[in-house]
């Protein structure tokens, strides 16, 4: 493989689980040095152990923890060129899935603080480096379902919904740093590790809604955030590419 991202620094936040996990093995496979920043802490270590990275325990929610993610990732690499915005409630740390009317206030407060609050914390964090530099990556993921909707889980496609609108207002207020803010927003993905068979037959249900009819898996997405995060999108910004199988055509 040819590797794109040789000499480069690549953040992922809730690198420890899933799809997170496999961004960050990705970006790895393509020369980059990653930091794992992940809420669970013993999670983040061992991929951190195997992709030879640093581990920092990390809530992107809170304003100190994201800082401190910044602040450890320059000291121990002296620059920051990509940031994955991977982070949210949703799999590894669950949601509730029911009608808006019967979701408890304290839990979507959550969703926001988390999956919103916590990919602009994030960008907060790293921008002074990136602006140092006059050059970063910085790759949020939204959701297909802030597309198009999807019943009983309205807390999350509003907090994903909330990062195409966040992304492309970025975009415009860091482009003069050399800095592009792109988006991507995935499929009905099998992110879930060891999931039971309601779960994975719930996923393969989505196939029948697609043109490219199978499941989608974490390693469909893992292109997207590599193109991104390298050269080939340098006069990109503020798009959302979705990566879903041509189930939702825009």
């Amino acid at each position: 493989m040819e590797k794109r991202l040789e000499g480069r620094i690549a953040i992922v936040t809730g690198g420890g689980h899933g799809i997170g996990k496999a961004y960050a093995r990705r970006l790895a496979e393509e020369g980059a040095k990653i930091v794992i920043a992940e809420l669970d802490g013993a999670a983040g270590e061992r991929v951190a152990a195997e992709l030879g990275a640093l581990a920092v325990q990390t809530d992107v929610s809170d304003e100190k923890s994201a800082s401190d993610m910044a602040r450890r990732t320059v000291e121990r690499f002296g620059r920051i060129d990509i940031l994955v915005n991977n982070a949210a409630i949703f799999a590894t740390v669950p949601m509730s899935r029911a009608p808006f009317d019967q979701i408890d206030p304290a839990e979507w407060d959550r969703m926001m603080a988390v999956n919103l609050r916590g990919t602009w914390l994030a960008c907060r964090a790293v921008m002074p480096q990136m602006r140092k530099q006059h050059y970063g990556k910085i790759i949020n993921i939204s959701s297909g379902t802030a597309l198009k909707g999807s019943a009983s889980r309205i807390h999350y496609v509003t907090s994903k919904a909330g990062i195409l609108g966040f992304t492309r207002t970025l975009a415009m207020e860091v482009g003069k740093d050399n800095i592009c803010v792109n988006c991507i927003a995935p499929g009905s993905t099998l992110s879930e590790e060891n999931a039971g068979e309601d779960i994975v037959k719930y996923r393969q249900a989505a196939a029948s809604t697609r043109a490219l009819q199978r499941m989608q898996t974490p390693e469909d997405l893992v292109g997207a955030v590599a193109f991104f995060a390298s050269a080939d999108s340098d006069f990109i910004t503020g798009q959302t590419l979705v990566v879903d199988g041509g189930a939702c055509m825009h």
